[in-house]
């Protein structure tokens, strides 16, 4: 509910009523809260239960600089690694996203969402995926509370940027895929940078 903006940035949520919403008892509800809030999601109100935290300018500006980290790396690693059955997923993955019309950037950015996990779970490394997959929900969460940040995903570089990617991966060429990736981050970073805090050095040409 967060990270598609149902409950929204400044909302304040307390245990009885979110129990009440899940049909469930106060104590696994309030677990689910002290998770959220050490995920960074939520903050406790002493008190008065919690709020849902904002999403800031240095909260996207951190996302995408772990992203241009250690996406490129899992690019290669998938161009590597990959079988059949992984580039079949892609492929139906960029296929979903390319018919979604531009008047549901949300449907878009889902199958965005579904490619790019796909790349981090075919390099094969579990901490790498688990890291890139938090960095995606949160990218997910910024498109459904911010919506100026959509612009991209209805952009035509976005669905050829996609394809640069898994023809790369396809190919299984490692450095040509790594490549794709970073560019097509940088087009990401710029389409939102208005949004976001000064860039870290990873963005300088």
């Amino acid at each position: 509910m967060i990270l598609t903006g149902e409950l929204r940035p400044g909302e304040v949520v307390v245990e009885p009523r979110l129990a009440e919403l899940f049909e469930s008892s106060k104590t696994p509800v309030r677990e689910a809260l002290k998770r959220l809030a050490d995920e960074g999601l939520i903050s406790v109100l002493p008190k008065k239960g919690y709020l849902v935290r904002p999403m800031t300018p240095q909260d996207l500006a951190e996302v995408l600089d772990m992203r241009m980290l250690l996406e490129p790396h899992a690019a290669a690693e998938a161009a590597r690694l990959a079988d059949g059955a992984v580039i079949e997923r892609l492929r139906d993955q960029l296929q979903r996203q390319d018919t979604v019309g531009e008047d549901d950037p949300l449907g878009r950015t889902e199958h965005a969402r579904c490619f790019h996990s796909e790349i981090a779970r075919a390099a094969r490394s579990t901490r790498l995926e688990a890291v890139l997959l938090r960095c995606f929900e949160e990218m997910v969460r910024a498109h459904h509370v911010l919506p100026e940040l959509r612009e991209h995903l209805v952009l035509p570089d976005e669905i050829d940027e996609h394809e640069e990617i898994l023809s790369a991966i396809a190919e299984a060429r490692p450095e040509r895929a790594e490549t794709a990736m970073r560019r097509h981050l940088r087009t990401i970073h710029g389409s939102i940078s208005a949004r976001m805090t000064a860039g870290s050095s990873l963005w300088r040409t």
